[in-house]
């Protein structure tokens, strides 16, 4: 067992795992080192459609991945240009994007929920060379002047469907000019998700999620190699589901059982009719799993789930408790990342961390806790600024060399703009954004502490809190609550709820019901626009 560091460099306290490094194999690109150890497991089911059973084995997904690879270099793609995928969650994506990895390229998974003109902007900030969509939703990227592959069985003039591609590329027998790839070479270029400020192209190399994937699987067994079946319903143009999900599962030989889009009856019946052991999800489907009454009309004796995970959000403590009462036999695992580490930063992994935290320090990484004002590094469960420093560091923002700097620092450390700290024992717990705490008279109030006060009143379904300007405080605490239809609350109650579980400064000072809180496709609560509908509607009241 290794031990937990904290050394003195230049007046910096830095914390290490509690566990001994893992060895991450060089040379090799991510499509080789999820694939490797495959042959035992050819005939296994890779990734299954919970919905059409359509599915592929690994021997499918092996030979489609370096068909695509092929086929992509016979269209001219060389290394490093990027392919922007504009899919929903299928079960082809994830051979479409290591396919473009394993070709030199570059992807870049775009939401296909996004406005055409958000599209765009991802396609022009990234330089894209070739897009790959289906016919849904074609007409969002059909006059960008790039070049476009259909995926599934539109045939749409003036595009390339990817099955002929393929078959047409099988045909021609023809070598094609195939460049070295390097570890360090770039692989992915997600885009972050802009709920704090304009998206940007984030620069992620073999070498980066690689690594990731050997420190965020370094205490799985041999036992579960090949009978751990995945729930890939987290979106998976985003560095979570890309990487968290799909490639960890084909890693270890499980079964990834895909996801369209999230429904209670639907996401339930696939738990239960694909015997899902392990369910990455965010907060918003663990409030619906423990507040929708659709949930009782299902026998919940047939889950074979052992675990589920949530991330992108911090999970209100009242949420946690009455999950496990109502799945006693599920696991609550809370994890912590960014897609500027390439996903996963801490975890509670297969072992268990203390309830409410995010985990522990992964093998391989260095954390540190900042102060915001003072830049001084800070000792044991003292809230600060998190910072982390390992080779899953992005190498930088794509084109935006300012970006980079104020996130980087000369000293290799990524500061997360992300509260927390870390108690005696090595585990780690979130408080709130740097950007999204609230300044009132000069107290800094975290909304997802409010936020779990409101969701312990028993007529209350969601909740965001957000800080809105005030010429006498600076900022005052405001709320948009999703309140139950037959509550008979009114604002001024719930206000009067929140003044009676929280320090004076913390009260809410406005109330505001909604029907939906506005959340991000990986289910973070997007605060800026929730901001600017509250002051819309305040301002249309005077």
């Amino acid at each position: 067992m290794g031990t937990e560091g904290k050394s003195l460099v230049h007046e910096e306290i830095i914390f290490r795992s509690k566990f001994p490094a893992v060895e991450v194999p060089k040379d090799v690109t991510l499509p080789e080192f999820v694939l490797s150890g495959i042959e035992p497991y050819l005939d296994n089911v890779a990734v299954v459609d919970s919905i059409t059973g359509k599915g592929y084995t690994y021997r499918e997904v092996k030979r489609n991945i370096y068909r695509f690879s092929k086929a992509l270099r016979s269209l001219g793609l060389r290394k490093g240009r990027v392919v922007v995928v504009l899919l929903p969650n299928v079960a082809e994506y994830a051979t479409l994007a290591l396919g473009i990895m394993a070709a030199g390229g570059v992807f870049s998974g775009a939401n296909p929920n996004g406005h055409a003109s958000e599209i765009k902007s991802q396609v022009e900030a990234a330089d894209a060379k070739l897009i790959v969509t289906d016919g849904s939703t074609y007409h969002k990227v059909k006059d960008l002047g790039v070049p476009v592959i259909i995926q599934g069985e539109d045939r749409i003039e003036g595009t390339i469907n990817c099955e002929e591609l393929l078959e047409a590329t099988d045909k021609a027998n023809t070598l094609f000019i195939q460049e070295k790839l390097l570890q360090t070479d770039l692989c992915a270029l997600p885009f972050s998700s802009g709920t704090t400020g304009l998206s940007k192209g984030v620069m992620l190399s073999h070498e980066n999620l690689v690594a990731n994937l050997c420190s965020t699987l370094f205490s799985v067994g041999p036992e579960l190699i090949g009978q751990v079946a995945t729930l890939g319903l987290i979106p998976f143009f985003h560095i979570y589901g890309l990487t968290g999900i799909c490639c960890a599962t084909i890693k270890n030989k499980g079964k990834v059982v895909v996801m369209q889009r999230y429904e209670l009856r639907l996401f339930l019946s696939a738990l239960i009719s694909h015997r899902v052991t392990f369910a990455p999800i965010v907060p918003p489907i663990m409030l619906g799993l423990v507040k929708n009454p659709v949930v009782d009309e299902f026998d919940l004796s047939k889950l074979a789930l052992r675990s589920v995970m949530t991330a992108a959000a911090p999970l209100a403590p009242e949420i946690l408790n009455a999950f496990e009462r109502k799945f006693p036999g599920v696991q609550v695992q809370e994890a912590y990342g960014m897609t500027e580490h390439s996903c996963i930063t801490l975890s509670h992994a297969s072992v268990v961390a203390k309830r409410n935290s995010v985990g522990f320090i992964l093998p391989n990484l260095e954390v540190k806790f900042v102060d915001p004002n003072t830049g001084r590094s800070l000792g044991k469960n003292a809230p600060g600024e998190i910072c982390v420093r390992s080779k899953c560091v992005m190498k930088g923002y794509y084109k935006n060399e300012q970006e980079t700097a104020i996130t980087i620092d000369r000293d290799g450390w990524l500061h997360t703009g992300d509260i927390g700290y870390i108690d005696d024992d090595g585990d780690v717990f979130l408080v709130d954004r740097i950007k999204e705490l609230i300044k009132f008279k000069g107290f800094q109030v975290a909304p997802a502490e409010l936020e779990a006060i409101l969701l312990t009143h028993p007529s209350v379904e969601d909740a965001a809190v957000v800080g809105l300007p005030d010429e006498e405080a600076g900022e005052i605490p405001a709320a948009c609550v999703v309140i139950k239809t037959e509550a008979t609350e009114s604002e001024e109650d719930i206000i009067k709820y929140v003044s009676s579980n929280s320090a004076t400064y913390k009260r809410v000072r406005i109330v505001q019901f909604v029907s939906a809180i506005p959340k991000s496709p990986s289910g973070k609560i997007l605060r800026r626009l929730i901001r600017e509908n509250m002051l819309k509607d305040l301002s249309a009241q005077f």
